[in-house]
C-alpha cells in the first residue's frame, strides 16, 4: 500500500519561490515586516531588485576595480567575517597589512634603511587617507606654533580647485581654512607658482594631486617642491607636502618611473592612494604612508588593549573587514612590479585607443544648454564658438 498526501495551499515546501505569497505581495519598504520568510524568497527579491543596478564591468564614470581572479575573490569571502581590528585575534592578516604598507612605501621610495619598518596604514579608501594625513599635518603644525608661542586657531591648507570632495570634507570637518588656486583656460591642475604665492604661516601643508579627478592630470609636484623649498628658506617656516596620488600612485612607478613625484623629494611627507582604484583590488581599501615616524604625531596614535596585548592604532573608524587587506596583499605578491606595470602599459594603450576615436569619430560640435561646444571634453579642451 502506498501512502500518499495531497498538498494543501499552505505547504510552502512544494512551491517554487516565483509561485510562492512571499513574492506575490508587496514587503514594507521602510519597516521591518513582521514575520520571517524563505531565504530563497529573500535572495530572489534582492537579488532581482539589484538587477536594476548597471553593470559594474560596463562602468567607465569610475575609477574603481570592478574584477579579480577567481582565487583572489576566494580569499576574501574566506576572510569575510573577519575584523581587521582584532590584530591579536588576527596577528597574520596584521602581517599581510604591514608588508603591504612597507612595499607600497618603497614603492613610493621611501628613505628607509634595509631592517627599517614604513609608517602607514590601510584605510577605507583614499577619503579617510586623506582625513588622516591632514589630521597629522594639523597637529604637527599646532604643536610647532605652541612651542613657539604662536597663535594656532587658524590653519589653513593649500590646494587646486580640482581637488576631490574629500578635501573639502577635511577642511569642514575638522575646521581647516581651504584655500584654491583656481583653474584658467587650458590649465585644469593646480599652479605650482600660484599655490606657493597663496602659502603663509598658517598654512599646514600643500596637497598636490598625481590624478586628477577632473581630467587624469598629474600635477607638477617637482616644481612645487622646488618652489616651497625656496620660500620656506626665505621666510623660516616649514611647509610640508602631501601627494593626493589615490588615482596615479599606482601608475606613476609602473610607467612613469623616472617622474619625480614621490619621498624623493624632500618636502614630500605622506601620501595616499586608492588600493581600489589602480591598486586592483575592489571598492574600501586605501593607503596613507608618511615620510617617517617623525612626521606622524604620536599623541594621534592610539594603544588598545582589548584583547590582552598593546596595539597602536591610528584610524578614524574601529572595526573593519580583513579582505580588502587580504586582496591588496594577493594583487602585489600575485602581479609583482611586471605584472602591474603590464596592466598599466595596457590601460594607457587602452585610454590612447579611445581618445583617438573619441576625436575622430565623436561630432565635431553638440549643443549644451543652448550653445554650441566642442565635443571630446579635455581632448578638445571645450573651446567654444558661437
Amino acid at each position: 500500500m502506498v501512502l500518499s498526501k495531497t498538498a494543501s495551499d499552505s505547504d510552502e515546501s512544494i512551491h517554487s519561490t516565483f509561485a510562492s505569497r512571499y513574492v506575490r505581495t508587496s514587503l514594507p519598504r521602510f519597516k521591518m515586516p513582521e514575520n520571517s520568510i524563505p531565504k530563497d524568497a529573500a535572495y530572489q527579491i534582492i537579488n532581482d531588485e539589484l538587477m536594476l543596478d548597471g553593470n559594474p564591468r560596463l562602468n567607465l564614470a569610475s575609477f574603481v576595480t570592478t574584477w579579480m581572479e577567481p582565487e583572489c575573490d576566494k580569499l576574501m569571502m574566506a576572510s569575510i567575517n573577519k575584523n581587521y581590528v582584532d590584530m591579536d585575534e588576527y596577528p597574520v592578516t596584521t602581517e599581510l597589512q604591514n608588508r603591504c604598507v612597507n612595499m607600497i612605501a618603497h614603492l613610493f621610495n621611501a628613505p628607509l634603511e634595509d631592517s627599517e619598518a614604513a609608517v602607514g596604514v590601510g584605510t577605507v579608501g583614499s577619503s579617510e587617507a586623506i582625513m588622516l594625513a591632514g589630521l597629522a599635518f594639523k597637529r604637527k603644525w599646532q604643536n610647532t606654533r605652541k612651542a613657539q608661542g604662536l597663535p594656532y586657531d587658524k590653519p589653513n591648507i593649500v590646494t587646486g580647485a580640482n581637488v576631490q570632495v574629500c578635501w573639502e570634507k577635511f577642511a569642514r570637518y575638522f575646521e581647516v581654512e581651504l584655500k584654491e588656486v583656481k583653474l584658467s583656460e587650458g590649465y585644469y591642475v593646480m599652479d605650482p607658482v600660484k599655490a606657493v604665492e597663496m602659502v603663509d604661516e598658517n598654512t599646514i601643508c600643500v596637497a598636490a594631486i598625481l590624478g586628477s579627478t577632473l581630467n587624469g592630470e598629474f600635477e607638477d609636484v617637482k616644481l612645487l617642491n622646488d618652489l616651497l623649498l625656496e620660500k620656506n628658506k626665505q621666510t623660516g617656516w616649514d611647509t610640508p607636502i602631501h601627494v593626493d596620488a589615490a588615482s596615479g600612485g599606482f601608475i606613476a612607478p609602473f610607467i612613469y618611473p623616472e617622474l619625480e613625484w614621490d619621498f624623493r623629494l624632500p618636502l614630500v611627507k605622506s601620501i595616499n592612494v586608492s588600493g581600489h582604484k589602480y591598486g586592483l583590488v575592489y571598492a574600501g581599501i586605501g593607503w596613507v604612508i608618511w615620510r617617517s615616524k617623525e612626521d606622524l604625531p604620536e599623541e594621534l596614535i592610539f594603544h588598545i588593549n582589548y584583547l590582552g596585548a598593546d596595539q597602536p592604532t591610528f584610524t578614524l573608524n574601529f572595526s573593519k573587514g580583513s579582505s580588502q587587506v587580504i586582496a591588496q596583499y594577493y594583487q602585489l605578491i600575485r602581479l609583482g612590479f611586471e605584472g602591474y606595470r603590464n596592466v598599466m602599459e595596457n590601460c594607457h594603450e587602452n585610454a590612447m585607443v579611445l581618445k583617438q576615436g573619441l576625436e575622430e569619430n565623436w561630432p565635431l560640435q553638440h549643443c549644451v544648454q543652448g550653445r554650441w561646444r566642442s565635443a571630446g571634453g579635455i581632448f578638445s579642451q571645450g573651446q567654444q564658438t558661437p
